[in-house]
């Protein structure tokens, strides 16, 4: 990274930053809702379906500001939380939140394969024997599951690295605070003579979500194994 300046290193690391944080927070609810959806019939369950993938189909523009109503300081939510004091409006948690969000969809969508593709029958077996339904889940299910897991966790990644319109809605362009990867490539690009940084940022990019993609195949390709037994 000696070939970044400090500005381009402090976006790249922020967006390193927001995306990790972005995957472990959204991880476990991704298994949750993968679970439901995959495993459970319920009256309303095509509009949970829809309200979780809506944020592939709306513009990012449009997310980032319902999250600006939402979580901004005269937001509903905001302003019940900025007591305690958890802010998210123009700071980089909101930009994780943004981002979580953005990535969410495709992390459930990865994980509810894995599940679709676990036989239902051998958690039953398991349930004969008398173990529990989180015993079940931890020793039967999340095993079989996992490089579906693993294959989420990584698009979700790769997605929160590149978010850009909801983010930059939600949270603005600050350097050094708010200011990921995406906004600051769009911000020398804005420029006269940011063209060498923004060309470098987008190198840096193009690694990253190369070695997202290249991991995402080769866990999808151990999925596939283990389904078909191979």
């Amino acid at each position: 990274m000696e070939w970044l300046g400090p500005e381009e290193w402090q976006a790249v690391a922020l967006s390193l930053k927001v995306a990790i944080w972005a995957t472990l927070v959204s991880l476990p609810l991704g298994i949750l809702a993968a679970h439901v959806l995959s495993r459970r019939d319920f009256p309303g369950k095509a509009l949970l379906n829809g309200i979780i993938h809506l944020p592939l189909i709306l513009p990012p523009v449009v997310t980032g500001y319902l999250l600006l109503l939402g979580f901004g300081p005269r937001g509903p939510i905001g302003a019940l939380l900025e007591p305690l004091g958890i802010v998210f409006a123009f700071r980089w948690t909101g930009a994780a939140l943004a981002a979580g969000i953005m990535a969410f969809p495709l992390m459930v969508r990865a994980i509810r394969l894995s599940f679709d593709a676990v036989d239902p029958r051998l958690e039953e077996a398991a349930s004969t024997l008398g173990a529990s339904r989180v015993w079940v889940f931890l020793t039967v299910t999340l095993p079989l599951i996992l490089p579906g897991v693993l294959a989420g966790a990584v698009l979700a990644f790769a997605k929160a690295m590149g978010e850009f319109g909801a983010t930059i809605t939600f949270v603005s362009n600050i350097p050094g605070q708010t200011q990921t990867l995406p906004s600051a490539i769009y911000t020398f690009l804005q420029v006269p003579g940011g063209e060498a940084s923004a060309m470098r940022l987008v190198l840096v990019s193009i690694v990253i979500a190369m070695g997202a993609l290249l991991a995402s195949e080769m866990l999808a390709r151990r999925v596939q194994k283990r389904v078909s037994g191979t």
